[in-house]
This record gives structure tokens, C-alpha cells and sequence, in this order.
């Protein structure tokens, strides 16, 4: 059996292990979760973790919804000049509404109307052709792609002048694309179309541009023969069309 002192010291030198050990080990805890916040909760520490690995993942743009281009419309001016009473605001009419008028009045300024075919959007600008307004016809001529010249080919008075006005126009821009309409060919005594030619001069422009001469008649009654202005609609849209 032990002396009673040797079991004090023994005691008291386990005693002293246990404080050390538990010691070390409170500075090894302390140590491994110095990064986290002292009294935090394993809940919040974790939160953290998946915060930082959020912010390292590489960003994933959102796809975008698809949404249905509309197609491209390409815009185009027509000029539409000619002397008063040569029948320009009729053809405009029937180019765009195949509707029965008695009745369509002279222009006294500016007509214009909206024509949207294959993918193409025609402005039909018509200035009035009295002798006040022609005037103002060069200003129009920049901003278009095709010029329609209207002549009544009953007005045989007035082809000296109809045929000086156009070739102003022409000199204005060489290179303009004409279609020159000879217009009333309903009427008993309308000029043809090979008469109007020499009228007008127009050998002289030969190969100098596109240059087109139909015979028209713009009315209702006129839509279904040969001479109807839609012919007139098929070759501005083939005209504009062009690249």
C-alpha cells in the first residue's frame, strides 16, 4: 500500500495533465476556427461558405426571350409631275385603290399617297403642274428614285410646254429613272404613243437613262384593258426594287 503522500502528489500531477490537455485543445480550437467569427453559429459559418463559392462560380449571362425580327421595309420616292389637267391625281388614285371614282379634283398643291408592296414602301409625291407651281418642281427631284411625267395626249396645245418642263427637269438630274405616261388614251383623239415620242423629243434622251413610255387611261372603266394604270404600279415596284 502507498504512503498517503505519494497519492497527494500523484492526484495532483493528473490534475495538472488534464488542465494542460484541455488547454491545448481550447488553443487548437480557437485556432482552426479563427477565420469565423467568435460565438458564431455552424448555420452562419456555413451561409458563408456558400456565399464565397457564389462569388467565385463564373458568371452565366440570362438567355435573352426570343423575340421575332419584323421584316425590313425599304423606303423608296415617287415624283409625280406633269401639267395641270393631265390626269395625275386619277393615277394616283388607281394605282393605290382600284375603287370607282366619278370625280377626283385637281390638285392645287401637293397630293401624296402610301403604296406597301413586297417589302416596299413607295411615296407617291404629286405636285400640282400649274404654271405657279412648277416653279418648285427642281426642289423635289433630290430626294427621288423614280420620276413619273404625266401628259394628256389630248392637250396638243400645251405639248410645246409639257416637253420644255421636262427637259428642264431632266437637265436637273441626268440620271433619274423617267416613266413618262401618255395619259387619255380612252379618248377618240388622243395622240399615240409613237406620236407623243417625237412630241416630247424623247429619241434625244435615248441611252442617256431608263427611260420607260406607256400609254394610260386612268379610269375605273380602263383597270382591265391595256392601257391601265396598274401596269404603271407593276413597273414602279420592278424599278424600285432594283439593288
Amino acid at each position: 500500500m502507498a504512503p498517503p503522500g505519494a497519492l497527494r502528489d500523484l492526484t495532483l500531477a493528473l490534475g495538472a495533465a488534464v488542465v494542460a490537455l484541455g488547454s491545448l485543445l481550447f488553443i487548437a480550437w480557437k485556432l482552426y476556427f479563427r477565420d469565423t467569427d467568435t460565438g458564431a453559429s455552424w448555420d452562419s459559418w456555413w451561409e458563408r461558405e456558400l456565399w464565397e463559392l457564389r462569388d467565385q462560380a463564373p458568371l452565366v449571362p440570362e438567355a435573352a426571350p426570343h423575340r421575332p425580327t419584323a421584316p425590313q421595309v425599304e423606303w423608296k420616292q415617287v415624283l409625280v409631275l406633269g401639267l395641270d389637267g393631265a390626269g395625275k391625281s386619277s393615277v394616283l388614285h388607281y394605282i393605290c385603290s382600284q375603287t370607282a371614282r366619278t370625280h377626283i379634283p385637281p390638285t392645287l398643291g401637293f397630293n401624296s399617297a402610301q403604296l406597301c408592296v413586297e417589302g416596299l414602301e413607295m411615296d407617291l409625291l404629286e405636285v400640282g403642274g400649274s404654271q405657279n407651281l412648277r416653279a418648285y418642281w427642281p426642289h423635289y427631284l433630290s430626294e427621288a428614285h423614280v420620276l413619273v411625267f404625266v401628259v394628256d395626249s389630248v392637250d396638243r396645245s400645251r405639248l410645246l410646254t409639257a416637253r420644255q418642263e421636262l427637259h428642264a427637269l431632266l437637265a436637273e438630274e441626268p440620271r433619274l429613272p423617267l416613266v413618262v405616261l401618255a395619259n387619255k388614251q380612252d379618248k377618240s383623239d388622243a395622240l399615240s404613243t409613237e406620236e407623243l415620242q417625237e412630241e416630247l423629243a424623247l429619241h434625244s434622251l435615248s441611252g442617256q437613262r431608263e427611260l420607260f413610255l406607256l400609254p394610260t387611261s386612268a379610269t375605273w372603266a380602263s383597270l382591265s384593258t391595256a392601257t391601265s394604270v396598274l401596269r404603271v404600279k407593276n413597273l414602279l415596284v420592278t424599278l424600285l426594287s432594283q439593288p
